[in-house]
Parts: C-alpha cells; structure tokens; sequence
C-alpha cells in the first residue's frame, strides 16, 4: 500500500493516575507464590515491566477513548466540525452494541456528519484503523479522521487474580494466565488528514504492508467471563516464535515495499510486550536494538494503546524528530502483523 496525501496531523495520549507495580501484583498473589514456591520478583524478571496504569472501576473503554480524542483535538489546528471519520480502534468495548463509537463520539462532541465505527483487531486495530482511514481520505471520500483506543486491562486483571488464587493449579497450569498481568490501561488518539490540511511540516504516512499467519490464531484467545470479568490465555512461548517468525517475513516485504533499508530507519516503534520480544525481535530483523523507544517498562502492554502511545512518548522524548524515518511495527493475535513507514 502508497500513500501519497496522507499525513498524522496530531497525537495524543491519555493515562490514568493509578500505579500498579509488578510487585504488588505479586502480593496479591502471596497465597499461590507461596503453595508453589514461586520466587518474588519473577514477574518483573521475566517480562521488564516494573509498572503499569489501571483506569478507576467501572471506567468504559469509550471513556477512556473520549478522553484521548478531546486531547488529539486541542492539540490540532482542525476543528473538530472537519472530521469526516472516527474509529474506535481498541480490543475494549463498552458492550456488543452499540458501537463504542457512539459513545465515544458523543462525549467527544464530534459533529453527526462524521461517518463512526469500532475496528477491533487484538493489538494491532489502532494501525488498522490509521490504514482505513489514510485510503478514504486519499481516494477523496473524507478529508480528516480522528482515531482514538482506549484499553481498559483492569477487569482482565482481575480475573486472573481471582482464578489463579481460587484453583488449585500447578506451575504448568498457571503459565497460560502469566501474560494477563502484563496488560496495562491506557488511551491514545490521532488526527489523520489530507496533507492540504496540515499547518506547519506535514507528518507523512507514506505507506506500508501486512501480513498474516492465521495457522497461530488459537495460541492467544480472550473473551468474557462472569460477572463482567474477562479471560485470557495465552501460550507465550510459542506466540513469541511464531510472532517473530511473522515479523521477520513483514519486515522484508515491508523493505521491498518502500525501498527502505535497516541503516535508512532512524526509530522503530513497535507493538509493546517485554524485554524479550524487544530482544528477540530486533535480533530477529537486524536492526540495532538502540533504535528502539520502549514504554512498556512503565505502562506495559495497552494492547492497541501501546503502539501510538509510544510514537507519542518518543516525541514528547525527543527521540522522534524533524525528518525522521519511523517505522511503526505492530503484530497483534490471530497472527497479524503491519508495518508502516512514517516520515516525521
């Protein structure tokens, strides 16, 4: 995919004023790490993520989204009469229906003419979304989108909290539901636009691919439980091979596609997981791990929040700059994986 008219106008991010660290967590599990011996701290070892954000009870993930999207607009020169799309991109939905647009649309104050939906495709929705929305604003059919994700990992959280500690689960059974604890909350949201839109240096989407490997859809599966809960389970071990095995094969197409080379990228921000994806993907693609820009040590997984999120912070950083080349590289379950070339 090409684009030529497309640009990222603004960015913005919202986060919750609550802190979980991974060593509270883990006393909250005393019971369990005690009966199986499991050493304290190893959540922290094993993943890097010293912390992440949790939105109040009973937070709705359009909440969260309409949050995201007011800050997106008071950081754009658009009005918000100019937006001709929103989506809400995030695997948390307030209900099966409506949309969660509609309710994320309505607390934004967007305007009734503004064509809204969900897109929901496990971590990698938010540039799924970007993607739809750059092909109608080049083919003409709108002129500016406002997309916004806001994850609520709270009540998975939760869940997994009251399972591990109500079973009597060995350490083979336990490691299904380790990666839950990673999940933290968060919101982001952007404004794509027609590049005759944009004040100032315009931000361009230039393009990019996709590719899937849907024979590994069933190694990260998550749905609803009781009482308003949710459950996951994942095998990660096997996730994060095939995982890197995808992006290793994206990345290549992603090269062939836009003429880019590893030595041409000056910042890739990926997908967030922990210190051994990062370790293993970069290894994986041969780029140099110092053009990397990581948040999940402090914020975690955000599931389809984590990737802009991280564009965010790297900007705020200073890490992301004038004429930058940024590749954005996002995988989600199913296996999905997208790569996007954005000259900043």
């Amino acid at each position: 995919m090409r684009f030529t008219n497309v640009c990222l106008e603004s960015i913005a991010v919202a986060l919750p004023a609550e802190v979980w660290s991974s060593a509270q967590i883990e006393e909250r599990l005393r019971p369990l790490y005690e009966r199986l011996r499991l050493p304290f701290g190893r959540l922290e070892l094993m993943t890097g993520i010293r912390e992440r954000r949790m939105w109040p009870d009973g937070t709705r993930p359009s909440d969260a989204s309409a949050a995201a999207g007011r800050a997106v607009l008071g950081a754009s020169s658009l009005q918000r009469e100019q937006i001709g799309l929103f989506i809400h991109a995030a695997v948390s939905r307030d209900m099966l229906e409506p949309a969660s647009a509609a309710f994320a649309h309505h607390k934004i104050g967007l305007p009734a003419s503004a064509q809204i939906f969900d897109l929901s495709n496990a971590c990698l929705g938010f540039l799924n979304a970007i993607v739809v929305a750059a092909g109608l604003i080049e083919s003409g059919q709108v002129r500016a989108a406002l997309i916004a994700a806001g994850e609520n990992g709270r009540p998975l959280i939760e869940e997994t909290v009251r399972t591990l500690l109500a079973g009597r689960l060995d350490r083979n059974a336990i490691k299904p539901f380790f990666a839950n604890l990673t999940i933290g909350c968060g919101a982001a949201a952007v404004v794509v636009c027609h590049r005759d839109l944009v004040k100032g240096r315009p931000r361009r989407i230039l393009g990019g691919v996709v590719r899937s490997a849907t024979e590994h859809s069933e190694l990260c599966q998550g749905d609803t439980a009781t009482a308003g809960g949710l459950a996951m389970q994942t095998d990660s071990e096997r996730l994060l091979d095939a995982g890197v095995s995808l992006a290793g094969a994206t990345w290549d197409d992603f090269c062939a596609a836009t003429g880019w080379t590893r030595d041409a990228v000056d910042r890739a921000i990926c997908h967030q997981v922990g210190s051994a994806h990062r370790r293993r993907l970069f290894e994986a693609l041969g780029l140099d791990i110092e053009k990397d820009f990581s948040t999940f040590e402090t914020l975690g997984n955000m599931g389809s929040v984590s990737l802009p999120a991280t564009l965010s912070a790297a900007v705020d950083a200073g890490a992301v700059r004038d004429g930058s080349r940024v590749a954005l590289m996002g995988i989600g379950s199913g296996l999905n994986c997208m790569m996007l070339a954005l000259e900043w």
